[in-house]
């Protein structure tokens, strides 16, 4: 069991402020429930869930290596994401059952127009922080 401190500071670890729209993709039973609940405290609120139309500042995406394609996971969750949004990618730590290796992430983040700028110790899991590039072509007419 982890501390009521430890699990506030997951929040900040990956970023999350009050009233930030938090989505939460790939819950499963194996999830941390410290970790989703320090989130959800510090929000002031419930994460969204995949049918939700708002416009996400950050989504959470539990994946572990049996889940499939991560690109297409990928391609979904940027979808509603604000311009100056991000996602983090939560997989099982080296050792657990669903590890995903370091590199398919690396790999997968690109092909989804996406660029890996940090990682965090969260527990039983792992993150790995993914930003869309800031300079996006600007279409004039």
């Amino acid at each position: 069991m982890v501390a009521a401190a430890d699990a506030q500071n997951y929040a900040q670890k990956l970023g999350i402020t009050a009233d930030m729209a938090v989505q939460e993709l790939g819950w499963d039973e194996d999830t941390d429930d410290d970790l989703r609940a320090a989130v959800e405290d510090t929000i002031g609120g419930d994460m969204l869930d995949e049918d939700s139309d708002e416009v996400i500042d950050v989504v959470l995406l539990w994946w572990r290596d049996e889940d499939g394609d991560l690109v297409d996971a990928l391609m979904d969750a940027i979808g509603p994401l604000a311009d100056d949004g991000f996602v983090w990618v939560l997989t099982p730590k080296t050792g657990q059952p669903g590890h995903v290796e370091p590199s398919e992430i690396a790999e997968s983040a690109p092909t989804a127009g996406l660029t890996q700028t940090s990682a965090a110790n969260l527990g039983d899991w792992t993150g790995s922080r993914l930003v869309q590039p800031k300079s996006r072509p600007v279409s004039k007419r």
